[in-house]
């Protein structure tokens, strides 16, 4: 065997190439853990875009929340709503219905100075409309109760959402009117323009790179930092879920643009709206992809490289390895006849001739395991049919009666499906044995249990009971019928002409018969009434059956 066609050496040789596997895995691993820092840097910088916007969410909230308190706390707001609440009370100077028409061109004017406004409503206690700045107020519904936080900042009544009335973003927020003695009259509603949050959610110069958008409960956007953010959008639904189930949390998804972007998402700690902050991940990774991709390419030369060596170095085992295995498969099939071609001078040379010969010694092996097999199986039978049956009259014998017996019952307490049970001897058999011999009577013993196998139906049972007594056990039959075959048997046994040394003797039985019944809970208490059955047909003179109850 020269070095060449050693199986060891090529598998050495093989063994050399591959320790360029771990070089080329350790490089992929540097690349792992180098997206890994970038995805790690994008994400703290995501983080600190949705706090700083949270931060000034809760800023120009706060600047609007003062804005529209001062207007709730104006003459002519308190004077307008304290007419309305107590019209019998003395007005006071300047104020009365004059303040309450004044109230509108009052709204309108502060409306038009702040231009984070879209519309000022006030309303009475109930929540009804007693003067907007608008021919079309919102609707709102104030609490029954102003908690004491509300009273001092207000409260938001109408989520933030798209107005297709003002076409933006808006939110209605609502500052309680308190009379002079700290008495709530109503309410001054404010809808404010989520729009005009737009220059504050990302500072040009000091936020990381990226942009903020503001959704609302159904995923829509609100506003954001996008130049083009004016336009109502929606991320798809399975993304907006996944954002909400892992708020801080950076993803991969379709943006705004409808474009790769790794975002996250936070809730508002003042609003109930979604911060999102996204950044384009063709951006992010742009440096990075190149490089991977130069790095894939070798890698994929090196790949080719190896794989072509590989495959002629394998080739050369795995084919007749696969004719082994195939063998061997045939084998397991019980196909032992298989005989393999050994021509080469190697490991498998020699494993081939191994295998012929181990293939024929289960050949042999096998046939002397089936030879003995089949004797074996032979004996089980002649063996298994000795067990069951009465050497003298091939009839089943006493232990398999017991068995049938106690199976039948037990398949009548179960379907209550009836059995008849005969049982029978032959009349005077102690004196035929005396007068003519053991052998005589093993003769005429025989010659009833075969009438008696001939008397009955494949499904029915017959079985020497003991001495000369015989049972019948008829399945499904009833008494009329068991008396009929019961007959018919004592006719066939008297019939029948038994000659010995020149002479004939005359044989009958007598016959005991009782069906099964729900007392009888075991084999003994069917046998016994079969055997007081058998007795009051002796009785009444032999040679006949009697059915007992």
């Amino acid at each position: 065997m020269t070095l060449l066609n050693s199986i060891k050496s090529k598998i050495v040789v093989f063994s050399i190439l591959a320790t360029l596997i771990p070089s080329l895995g350790l490089g992929l691993l540097s690349f792992r853990q180098n997206e890994a820092l970038i995805s790690e840097t994008v994400t703290r910088e995501l983080r600190t875009l949705v706090s700083d916007a949270d931060h000034e969410i809760e800023l120009w909230l706060d600047r609007r929340m003062h804005e529209v308190r001062v207007s709730s706390t104006s003459n002519a707001v308190m004077d307008g709503l304290s007419a309305i609440a107590r019209p019998a009370a003395k007005p006071r100077a300047g104020s009365g219905a004059g303040s309450i028409q004044a109230l509108p061109h009052y709204l309108r004017s502060v409306k038009e100075k702040l231009d984070t406004l879209q519309e000022l409503t006030v309303v009475n206690p109930e929540g009804r409309i007693i003067a907007s700045s608008t021919q079309a107020p919102v609707a709102v519904k104030l609490p029954q109760e102003w908690s004491q936080d509300a009273l001092t900042d207000g409260l938001v009544v109408v989520p933030p959402h798209w107005d297709e009335q003002y076409g933006a973003a808006t939110l209605a927020v609502a500052i309680p009117v308190l009379s002079y003695d700290n008495l709530v009259l109503g309410a001054l509603v404010a809808v404010l323009d989520l729009s005009t949050l737009q220059p504050h959610l990302k500072s040009a110069t000091k936020s990381p790179p990226g942009n903020v958008l503001l959704l609302d409960a159904d995923g829509k956007v609100l506003t954001s930092s996008y130049e083009d953010g004016k336009r109502l959008v929606s991320l798809e639904s399975s993304v907006f879920r996944q954002l909400k189930a892992h708020p801080g949390e950076s993803l991969f998804f379709k943006g705004m643009a409808k474009r790769e972007v790794i975002g996250l998402a936070d809730t508002s700690s003042e609003l109930p709206i979604t911060i999102l902050a996204e950044r384009d991940r063709g951006e992010v990774y742009d440096a990075w992809v190149k490089w991977r991709n130069m790095f894939l390419a070798l890698v994929s030369g090196l790949a080719i490289v190896v794989a072509a060596v590989a495959f002629q170095m394998g080739r050369s085992i795995v084919r007749p390895l696969q004719k082994l295995m195939a063998a061997a498969d045939r084998i397991a099939d019980g196909d032992l006849e298989i005989r393999l071609t050994a021509t080469r001078n190697d490991e498998l040379g020699h494993l081939t001739r191994v295998f012929n010969e181990m293939a024929g010694r289960l050949r042999q092996n096998h046939a002397e395991i089936m030879a003995a097999n089949q004797a074996m199986q032979q004996q089980n039978r002649v063996l298994e049919t000795l067990s069951i049956t009465d050497s003298l009259t091939g009839l089943y014998n006493r232990s398999k009666l017991d068995a049938i017996l106690s199976d039948q019952l037990a398949r009548f307490r179960r379907t209550q499906r009836e059995f008849t049970l005969l049982m029978m001897d032959i009349d005077h058999f102690k004196t035929l044995n005396d007068t003519y011999g053991h052998l005589t009577g093993d003769e005429v013993l025989a010659a009833v249990a075969q009438i008696l196998s001939q008397s009955i139906r494949s499904i029915d049972y017959a079985a020497r009971y003991g001495g000369d007594e015989f049972i019948i056990i008829l399945v499904e039959t009833s008494a009329a019928q068991a008396l009929k075959t019961a007959e018919r048997i004592c006719n066939q046994v008297e019939g029948m002409v038994y000659n010995i040394d020149g002479s004939s003797i005359a044989v009958t039985v007598s016959i005991g018969i009782v069906q099964c019944q729900p007392e009888d809970e075991t084999p003994i208490a069917v046998l016994a009434r079969a055997d007081m059955a058998l007795y009051e047909a002796k009785r009444a003179g032999r040679n006949r059956a009697h059915y007992g109850l």
